[in-house]
C-alpha cells in the first residue's frame, strides 16, 4: 500500500536532488502540465535504478519521464516521485558480427539512431527525426517510415520490482504495434499500482552499410516530416493508426484540423497532431481529444485509440 514518507526523511534521502512542487510544463514537449509533488533527475542508468528503488523504498508512487513528448499531464499534476531520466550514455561495439549499440533509457533515440547512420551502420535511420528517448521508443515500440525500434532491439536492462536488475529478451518484450509488455503491464505508477518495471538501457543490432546512402535515407525522412508536421510546443500521433487506415486522414476527413478549444489546436498542417498556442491547459488538450475521438466515430465508425499516455491526477475525467 503506498504511503506518505516524512517529507524531511526524503529530503535527507535525495539530498539537494530533490524538487517539491516542480511544474513538469518545463519538461513535456507541448509545454502543458502541472507539478509533480516531487522531482529528481536521474543522470546515469546506474542512478536511474537507485533513485526509483529509493522512491519505492519510501512507498512512493513512482513515474519515470523521458522528453515529455508522448505524454499528456494533467493540471493537477503528479502525486509521489516523478524521477526524470537523463541516463544517456552510449557504447558502440563494432567486434564481430552483428554489430551492436547499447543505449541507455534517457538518451535520445534519434540521437543515438544519428550516430548509427553516421558510421555507416544500417538499421535505424528512420529514427533519426523521431522525437523522445530510446526509453520511450522501447516502451512504445515507436516506429516511422516502415520502421519499429523492436524490430532490431535485441535485449534490454531491466529494473524489476524486486529491486533486481534483469536482462529481458525481445521475445520476452512482446513487441505489437506501439506496445510492448513493458507498456501493457504499466511502467505509469501514478495511478496508485504496484511497482513495475523500468526500463535502464537497451541494445540493438544493427548491419554494415554505406554512410552517404544512410544519410540520403535520413535527408528525405527530415524532409517529409518538415513538410507534414507541425513545429513547436505541439504533442503526436495522439491516436493510434487503426488497421488499414491512418488517424491523420480519418480525423482530416471529419473536418477538425484547425479546431481549437482555450489554447488548443489539431494542427492545420497534419490532424493526429495538437498545438499549444500559448498557455494551453491539460483540460484543453484533453476536451479536443475527445471532440476529435468522437468526431471520427460519428464521420467513419472508426473507434480511435489514444497513443499518448496520460499521466497524473484526472479523476472522473478518462
Amino acid at each position: 500500500m503506498w504511503y506518505m514518507p516524512d517529507r524531511q526523511s526524503l529530503r535527507t534521502a535525495f539530498g539537494g536532488a530533490l524538487k517539491e512542487s516542480e511544474p513538469l510544463s518545463r519538461y513535456t514537449s507541448t509545454r502543458i502540465g502541472g507539478p509533480a509533488e516531487f522531482l529528481v533527475t536521474a543522470e546515469s542508468a546506474d542512478q536511474l535504478a537507485e533513485m526509483v528503488r529509493t522512491a519505492w523504498h519510501f512507498g512512493l508512487k513512482t513515474f519515470v519521464m523521458g522528453s515529455g513528448s508522448n505524454i499528456l499531464v494533467s493540471d493537477s499534476g503528479v502525486r509521489g516521485m516523478v524521477v526524470v531520466n537523463r541516463a544517456q550514455g552510449i557504447e558502440f561495439r563494432e567486434a564481430g558480427e552483428p554489430l551492436t549499440v547499447r543505449a541507455e533509457s534517457g538518451a535520445l533515440f534519434g540521437s543515438v539512431a544519428r550516430q548509427c547512420v553516421e558510421r555507416g551502420w544500417a538499421g535505424l535511420e528512420w529514427a533519426v527525426p523521431v522525437p523522445g528517448t530510446v526509453g520511450g521508443a522501447v516502451y512504445g515500440n515507436a516506429g516511422a517510415h516502415h520502421g519499429e525500434t523492436g524490430r532490431h532491439l535485441r535485449m534490454a536492462e531491466i529494473l524489476q520490482p524486486d529491486g533486481m536488475v534483469r536482462t529481458w529478451t525481445r521475445e520476452e518484450l512482446a513487441f505489437g504495434y506501439r506496445s510492448s509488455a513493458l507498456k501493457r503491464h504499466g511502467l505509469d505508477q501514478t495511478n496508485g499500482r504496484v511497482p513495475s518495471n523500468v526500463l535502464l538501457a537497451a541494445e540493438f543490432e544493427l548491419t554494415r552499410s554505406d554512410s552517404g546512402k544512410l544519410q540520403a535515407k535520413v535527408d528525405e525522412f527530415i524532409a517529409r516530416r518538415k513538410r507534414t508536421q507541425p513545429p513547436g510546443a505541439s504533442m503526436g500521433s495522439v491516436f493510434k493508426n487503426p488497421p488499414g487506415d491512418h488517424a491523420g486522414r480519418l480525423l482530416e476527413a471529419a473536418g477538425l484540423k484547425g479546431r481549437r478549444i482555450g489554447n488548443a489546436e489539431i494542427s492545420p498542417q497534419h490532424a493526429n497532431f495538437v498545438i499549444n498556442l500559448g498557455g494551453a491547459r491539460a483540460s484543453d488538450v484533453f476536451a479536443l481529444i475527445h471532440l476529435a475521438h468522437d468526431g471520427v466515430k460519428e464521420t467513419s465508425g472508426v473507434d480511435l485509440e489514444l497513443e499518448v499516455e496520460l499521466v497524473g491526477e484526472w479523476g472522473g475525467q478518462c
